[in-house]
């Protein structure tokens, strides 16, 4: 007997789910999962119907795209693991849309790191893995420390949202250019 297909994210009127893992086993159920996906990374992709984020996923792919060719980096980096891009891309939606949105880089454990860089005495720098846990460290001016929170695939964690703000000012300083 087949097992039903888990949930699937897609985006209605202001609001996005996130796509996760589905425990289909059926080729109809793989198709359906497959087509919501295109679905789903096609509204995102559109300025009008996604806003800012877009181009920071659009931008998200093209850095997980480089990491995935052998010489990206020295000493045996890996490239960005699947599972860390679908974090990666589920924390941009997640975040409020009165947020500066990051930048991206790969590391060379196979993770996603996100920063938000004021200046050189003021960033925010985020690591996503493939599982919820979130390393985050950060700089502003003399004061500097770490932490962990975790993410759930839909709400950033308040810790983090605060440190972002702390990081960027009121919000409305735009870390990208428009």
């Amino acid at each position: 007997m087949h097992k039903p297909l888990s949930t699937l994210g897609l985006c209605v009127g202001l609001g996005c789910l996130p796509m996760q893992a589905a425990s289909a086993v059926s080729s109809d159920a793989q198709a359906v999962h497959s087509a919501a996906e295109k679905v789903q990374r096609h509204l995102e992709n559109s300025q009008a119907l996604f806003g800012r984020k877009a181009e920071a996923l659009v931008e998200l792919d093209a850095v997980v795209a480089e990491s995935a060719e052998e010489s990206w980096g020295a000493g045996g980096a890996l490239p960005i693991d699947p599972a860390a891009a679908d974090r990666a891309r589920a924390f941009v939606r997640a975040l409020p849309d009165d947020l500066p949105l990051p930048e991206f880089a790969p590391e060379p454990d196979g993770s996603v790191s996100l920063d938000w860089i004021v200046s050189r005495t003021r960033l925010l720098s985020l690591s996503i893995g493939a599982g919820n846990r979130l390393a985050y460290a950060w700089l502003d001016g003399t004061d500097r420390g770490h932490a962990v929170a975790y993410f759930d695939g839909r709400n950033v964690p308040s810790r983090i949202l605060t440190a972002i703000r702390e990081i960027v000012g009121d919000g409305t300083t735009s870390l990208r250019a428009a």
